[in-house]
């Protein structure tokens, strides 16, 4: 299984010693992952550190470098308890919401984007949840990938190309061929789950391409019994944590 790497959460105000600790590790290991950069974030828990007076300039530079931006929600603010149609968690800043509105949102975080000197068309839904009025927003607004869902390959669902992510980080380098991606949060990590990654990065070296590369991999189409399958596997993934969790509280 090659496997790509995606970072959630990236605003001027994140864990920057956790982003730099994982970028030497990366470059180490010659891969480029994709940001996932929230254009007018709200959300006070993403807040770690000062602010970079910079940051545009970072990005900028990353993207020299090779790595792919993503457009991460709006304002990365939850304001539905739906799932939508991938629910691995019942809270959403899109899902439910009226069509007119999802586009406004969409509309307004590009245009944030691009004022930095951000361009994308890969959308990183908040909470991984969004529904079909979303995808119905992404595709007016002129988006093409959506980095969420579950399969082995890309795939394409209502005119977009969907980028999947792994059930499972500890089990995503077996099994036999195909593409998967992690997602990293940087700003709750602590040691021993940065180690876990470096650790990866050695062992399994052959397995890691950048983020780049799904982007030249051929999309299969995918029907009703597919999509059918990857909203019972999501839904299974949050009961399973739900259920581990309830444990751990006892």
């Amino acid at each position: 299984m090659k496997v790509a790497l995606r970072m959630d959460d990236i605003t001027a105000d994140m864990n920057w010693d956790n982003f730099f600790r994982l970028k030497e590790l990366f470059d180490k290991a010659g891969i480029q992952p994709l940001l996932g950069v929230v254009p007018d974030n709200r959300d006070p828990s993403l807040s770690c550190m000062q602010a970079r007076a910079d940051f545009r300039e970072v990005l900028l530079e990353l993207q020299e470098e090779g790595w792919l931006m993503a457009q991460h929600g709006c304002r990365h603010v939850y304001t539905t308890r739906k799932g939508g149609i991938f629910p691995l968690n019942r809270f959403s800043e899109f899902a439910g919401l009226p069509y007119e509105r999802q586009k406004k949102l969409i509309a307004q975080g590009k245009r944030l984007l691009e004022d930095q000197g951000i361009v994308t068309d890969i959308f990183m839904a908040p909470g991984h949840s969004f529904d079909d009025n979303t995808l119905r927003a992404l595709k007016e607004c002129g988006f093409s990938y959506v980095t969420d869902g579950f399969g082995t390959r890309p795939y394409r669902r209502s005119g977009l190309t969907f980028l999947p992510i792994a059930k499972k980080k500890s089990s995503c380098f077996e099994g036999g061929e195909g593409y998967t991606t992690l997602v990293l949060h940087a700003n709750g990590m602590n040691d021993r789950e940065i180690d876990w990654y470096a650790g990866m990065l050695a062992k399994h070296a052959e397995n890691f391409i950048s983020y780049g590369r799904l982007l030249e991999i051929p999309a299969e189409e995918r029907g009703f019994a597919g999509n059918l399958a990857e909203y019972v596997q999501a839904s299974g993934k949050r009961l399973a944590v739900k259920a581990l969790s309830a444990v751990r509280k006892r």
